[in-house]
């Protein structure tokens, strides 16, 4: 057995951060043209800086990604699978040429590294800059502090525990019981210590399952033999799920010392779990067994596991008995046992993740959620809102606010006039402060005009990624509206005294797919509000 863990990709780890010239750097940046990296960009940057995309040095050049692309292959013909670029639209970008230096900060302005630009060309919109990187440091983490290790550092404390040979487990979903028993079985098998190594990149003020993902995996940290596991963080930016983006993840576990790597075992979004065969059955044309060795690194596929219940233990399915009593839980059905807060089999997972789970997840009567109203002036919204709002803090268990139209202009958005950016601002405001209620577990209540179809299906998109979203078109039609007329609004601008009114001089585009859609024209306020509470409580949200 050898020594020594596996070397680096390309013979020696890249460190792109040198101490002694971060000063300068810092220095010189100030004279320095500077590009804002989201936080994808941050990833993408540390994995650069670390060493972990070693051989690397630097972003590619438009030559060097065709390269990539067409032959997948290096300036000095060692295998590469996909393009590393730096990306930006912004104005910055479009005027910089070969040559020229700019700072690479983060969006609160602290100093990351400085590009030396040596290409740079516009992709359908989008500028792309290639160059030389030299690192200043590392984008701050002020969570997990603990768990997270560059690959010299990371190799370092594998070589202090004397290990010297590692696979690697490189997840983006909690682990349950039969991820768990397949990792201690791999290392086992392959007389091998075990990397858990979750991939951790993202934003986590947008990604709030990102902490559950760390947590649940200090949890089932516990089960493992603590001498022969190490949790790790790795910062890798997200991609979508390829050949090319799993050789991308095989050099970078060689990187941090690993010459094995399992793939696969993880739900998809329609409920099926990603198989490590599968890769290799949909690219064919890419032998990955066969390249991943050029790399250095051994894949170990992930079979469809099984729970053989008469030997109480995950096999996979092609080891399982003949006749045995075989069990499975598609990852649709898990989904909707959580949502439902159903019981989840002890067979399938660990008592401690679940309970993770659950706190990120909980059912949906204690998740928070929004209701959006939209219609025209006049048609309800801001009556229906205050008693929805009485009504369910009568019933108490969540906060509820209500985010009025009127006084949301008063209080966030007094410096707004009513052209259609100015609408669109104050409603994705609106949907910012309701998606942080939400978020927080509390009860949104909101009443805009809210007039254009994309801004409400923004403002969806925002809130339904932290919890529920519940749109109520109060159809109340314009005639109805012009006869209640409280403000004045459509008498004035009939009178063209009004240049932008909703339904007279300027559209409202009906929603397509509400989840209720009421017409108070002859509806009390108390029937409305019955029909709101009983969608909201067939949806869930309410028992």
């Amino acid at each position: 057995m050898v020594n020594q863990l596996i070397a680096p990709y390309g013979g020696t780890l890249v460190n792109l951060i040198d101490p002694g010239k971060c000063d300068a750097l810092k220095q010189e940046a100030l004279s320095l043209p500077s590009l804002d990296l989201d936080w994808q960009q941050q990833c993408e940057l540390e994995m650069l800086m670390t060493g972990a995309y070693s051989p690397l040095a630097g972003f590619m050049t438009r030559t060097q990604c065709a390269r990539v692309e067409a032959d997948q292959l290096l300036d000095d013909g060692s295998f590469w699978p996909l393009p590393v670029t730096l990306a930006s639209r912004q104005k910055a970008a479009a005027s910089l040429k070969p040559g020229d230096r700019i700072a690479l900060r983060d969006g609160e302005g602290y100093m990351l590294a400085v590009l030396t630009v040596s290409d740079v060309w516009d992709d359908q919109g989008t500028w792309r800059l290639g160059g030389a990187v030299e690192g200043v440091g590392l984008p701050p983490h002020p969570d997990f502090v603990g768990l997270r290790a560059t690959p010299a550092e990371l190799r370092a404390l594998l070589g202090r525990r004397g290990w010297r040979r590692v696979i690697a487990w490189q997840a983006r979903q909690p682990m349950h019981r039969a991820q768990f028993e397949f990792c201690l079985k791999s290392a086992i098998e392959n007389e091998a210590n075990l990397l858990l190594h979750p991939q951790v990149g993202g934003d986590i003020t947008d990604a709030p399952g990102y902490f559950c993902l760390v947590r649940s995996f200090l949890a089932v940290r516990e089960r493992f033999p603590a001498a022969t596991t190490q949790l790790s963080l790795l910062p890798a930016p997200p991609r979508e799920a390829s050949s090319h983006a799993l050789l991308l993840r095989a050099i970078v576990a060689r990187n941090y010392g690993c010459e094995l790597l399992i793939t696969g075992g993880e739900h998809l979004p329609d409920g099926s779990c990603r198989r490590g065969e599968d890769l290799s059955q949909t690219h064919a044309d890419l032998p990955l067994a066969e390249v991943a060795g050029k790399i250095g690194v051994q894949l170990i596929p992930y079979p469809r596991m099984v729970y053989v219940e008469d030997r109480a233990e995950h096999l996979p399915e092609s080891e399982a008995p003949a006749g045995g009593r075989l069990l499975t839980l598609s990852g649709d059905e898990f989904q909707r046992r959580m949502r439902a807060g159903l019981r989840i089999p002890d067979w399938y997972s660990f008592p401690e993740v679940l309970a993770e789970l659950h706190r990120q997840s909980p059912p949906r009567e204690r998740q928070g959620f929004t209701v959006f109203f939209t219609g025209l002036s006049g048609a309800g919204k801001s009556t229906l809102a205050r008693s929805l709002a009485a009504r369910l803090m009568e019933m108490g268990g969540r906060s509820v606010t209500l985010l009025d139209g009127d006084i949301v202009r008063r209080h966030l958005s007094s410096e707004l006039g009513f052209s259609k950016a100015h609408r669109d601002t104050n409603v994705r405001r609106i949907g910012f402060v309701a998606s942080e209620i939400t978020k927080n577990r509390g009860i949104a209540i909101c009443a805009p005009i809210a007039p254009y179809r994309q801004t409400r299906r923004d403002v969806r998109d925002m809130i339904e990624g932290v919890g529920g979203f519940v749109e109520i078109h109060v159809a109340t039609p314009i005639e109805t509206c012009e006869s209640r007329d409280r403000k004045g609004l459509y008498a004035k601008a009939r009178a063209g005294l009004i240049p932008e009114c909703t339904g007279v001089s300027d559209p409202y585009e009906v929603p397509e797919h509400p989840e209720l859609a009421i017409d108070t024209t002859n509806l009390n306020i108390d029937a409305a509000v019955q029909q709101i509470l009983l969608k909201l409580e067939h949806e869930g949200y309410l028992r």
